[in-house]
């Protein structure tokens, strides 16, 4: 069995192997990485034979690194051990790959959706209906971008609704309050003003990571796109894809006990800040964190980047998605807007929701 993972931003690894009465045998690492000593990999080889072919992601890293320090300690080494491009935990990516256990993004075709406006409520319904639905295998992975003709905030999961919002403010600008599933901050979303995709995976494909590391795998397509569009952005922190002019974006997830993961990001195209510093209560503390006195340069808008229209911007995050893995148009069905709007009445438009962390 093989299995592969591309470090991002670093290098290819593969490992061969095969699997006698439960246990890995004859496992062979190869790739693309630097390595030093030679003789290191060895090590590898000899600390992945053996294994319980049901180990965790960790747990392989972990024996890989032991193996290493050990083997160096003893001297048994020509020179100190170097991984240039890989780690321990790539190895145990590609291992749990070979063994079926973890999937890459070519294992995957992912149903992409433009269903069109749709009341913001809705849409973080959408988001809880497409990633159940996945784990209760009803529909695949899908990538869903967002639609909307309203002015809304959609505040984190564990957010305070009144730390994060000015109610004259919510009622001046005729504002919805929607809380969604995942974690994160606020997002002041007027239509036209923000680009919003939801993703729903499989937890295989980010099978052993953490949530950071699963951050920027998640996002890698998007700072691709964003580079189809001429704009050079890079990570910055754990969930917030920034360009040397400011922050672009931020992402949130939520992951689900049947093992589905929603994915989801917002990017400010063109905000009002002075409209979204009337509804948001963003402290002095935020604010001087970030380094600036003013909300038009915590969140650089897209448009002054490109000089393009949202729905251009939109249509190339498409394409990217489409040129980098395997897709297919798609559509809601009836039931799932059913279901969503279900959700809608009983939880998402409740007071009891919107208001469960005061």
């Amino acid at each position: 069995m093989r299995g592969e993972y591309k470090v991002p931003g670093g290098k290819l690894v593969a490992v061969e192997l095969d699997v006698v009465d439960g246990r890995l045998s004859d496992a062979h690492l190869s790739g693309d990485f630097f390595l030093e000593p030679d003789d290191a990999l060895e090590v590898i080889d000899g600390a992945l034979d053996g294994l319980a072919a049901d180990t965790s992601t960790s747990g392989i890293a972990a024996a890989v690194d032991v193996a290493l320090q050990a083997a160096e300690a003893a001297g048994t080494l020509v020179g100190p051990v170097a991984l240039v491009g890989f780690d321990a935990w790539a190895v145990a990516v590609a291992v749990r790959r070979a063994l079926g256990l973890a999937t890459s993004w070519e294992d995957h075709t992912f149903e992409v959706l433009r269903p069109g406006p749709l009341p913001v409520p809705t849409l973080a319904a959408l988001d809880q209906v497409l990633t159940e639905e996945l784990a209760e295998g009803l529909r695949g992975p899908t990538l869903r971008f967002w639609d909307w003709d309203e002015r809304a905030v959609v505040i984190g999961s564990f957010q305070s609704l009144s730390n994060e919002l000015d109610p004259e403010g919510v009622a001046k600008h005729d504002v919805t309050v929607v809380r969604r599933i995942s974690g994160g901050g606020a997002m002041f979303m007027e239509a036209g003003n923000c680009v919003t995709f939801s993703l729903v995976v499989p937890g295989s494909l980010v099978d052993g990571m953490t949530f950071e590391q699963s951050y920027a795998f998640l996002d890698a397509w998007v700072l691709e796109a964003l580079r189809s569009i001429g704009v050079e952005a890079f990570f910055s922190g754990m969930n917030d894809v920034a360009s040397p002019a400011g922050k672009l974006a931020g992402s949130a997830q939520k992951r689900l006990a049947g093992g589905a993961v929603l994915h989801h990001m917002t990017m400010a195209y063109d905000i009002d800040s002075d409209k979204m510093l009337e509804v948001l209560r963003i402290g002095r503390e935020k604010l001087s964190d970030k380094g600036t006195k003013s909300a038009n340069k915590r969140v650089d808008p897209l448009r002054s980047q490109t000089g393009m229209p949202r729905e251009a911007i939109v249509d190339a995050f498409e394409a990217c998605f489409k040129r980098l893995y395997k897709t297919e148009d798609s559509e809601l069905r009836p039931d799932e807007l059913e279901r969503a709007e279900k959700l809608v009445e009983t939880k998402f438009a409740t007071p009891e929701w919107i208001a469960r962390v005061p």
